[in-house]
């Protein structure tokens, strides 16, 4: 019953995290509003990382500080804040359905760096990026999306896979709380410098900014980044990993119907096919790559870790 419950917190928070996007960025500049959320929540873990195990909890060596602000950028910056500057334009379901193909783009990135890859899988990634050229494709797009806009989601897409796929990879701090906070932290800060730089500082009207998107903000924070990454670490402790790799396909049906319900954002005939093609393929990519892989260094089969929704 724990494992369902934790379950279904991922499915709906981290399905509903692009809604609370997109509602935040009606009156919130984006990258402003992303990295602020991310600064607060790095911030609480760290206390309660604190007050748990004392100060020595936080310490990490040089190069896994400096492991956390490269995978921090990747995830936050490039992942999270590319979404949230796209969400202006592109509705919450499609920008979902976009960044769900991050597993194939990991695939990708396991191809290049030299590792075999079956040709099951090879074919369902293939099929998984046609789903997404079709988004691309002239049609009716839902909202009038520009085909800019919906680019940026999949450069945030190609972001938030790097990070992934770096995270396995470089030294890394082994409490995941712990590697959480200061990536959240190290991300946050520089999305808020990014910001800054880009004169989001001056975009800023306090009287202008909506309960909704305040609201939303703070849903962002405290649901999206605390109680379902939570979640998601007790469930990578208690629970198989293909079950709980399942988020990665669940999260997209979620988004586009909490959209259409909530916002009222158009389902139309090319989203619908594109989500058949792309939660298809990342299932059957899902399913086959989060068995354990041979004892050796660790890849990026499993699902890693991503406090960037």
């Amino acid at each position: 019953m724990r494992i369902w419950l934790g379950l279904a917190t991922i499915y709906v928070v981290w399905g509903s995290t692009y809604l609370g996007i997109r509602v935040m960025v009606e009156t919130v500049p984006p990258l402003l509003g992303s990295g602020v959320r991310f600064l607060v929540a790095g911030a609480i873990f760290a206390l309660v990382l604190v007050a748990r195990r004392g100060l020595c909890a936080l310490r990490v060596s040089r190069r896994e500080l400096a492991s956390c602000a490269a995978v921090g950028a990747a995830l936050l910056l490039g992942g999270n804040g590319l979404v949230a500057v796209a969400e202006r334009d592109v509705p919450s379901g499609l920008a979902a359905l976009v960044v769900a193909s991050v597993p194939l783009w990991v695939v990708v990135f396991r191809r290049v760096s030299g590792e075999a890859v079956g040709t099951a899988t090879a074919l369902s990634v293939l099929a998984g990026f046609a789903g997404v050229a079709l988004l691309l494709a002239p049609g009716e797009r839902p909202g009038d999306a520009p085909v800019g806009g919906v680019l940026i989601v999949v450069a945030a897409a190609f972001c938030w896979a790097s990070g992934t796929f770096a995270s396995s990879r470089l030294p890394m701090p082994r409490d995941p709380l712990r590697s959480t906070a200061v990536q959240m932290l190290c991300g946050g800060a520089l999305m808020v410098a990014v910001s800054l730089v880009a004169g989001e500082g001056g975009q800023i009207r306090w009287s202008e900014i909506s309960l909704d998107s305040a609201l939303a903000f703070v849903y962002l924070v405290v649901a999206g980044s605390l109680a379902a990454f939570t979640a998601y670490v007790w469930l990578l402790r208690n629970a198989p990993v293909s079950q709980v790799a399942t988020y990665a396909y669940v999260n997209p049906v979620v988004a586009i119907a909490l959209g259409a319900v909530i916002l009222g954002e158009d389902v139309t005939p090319l989203v619908l096919a594109g989500a058949t093609i792309i939660v298809g393929s990342v299932a059957l990519t899902v399913r086959r790559e989060a068995a354990p892989p041979p004892v050796r260094r660790a890849t990026s089969r499993a699902p890693a870790p991503e406090p960037a929704r």
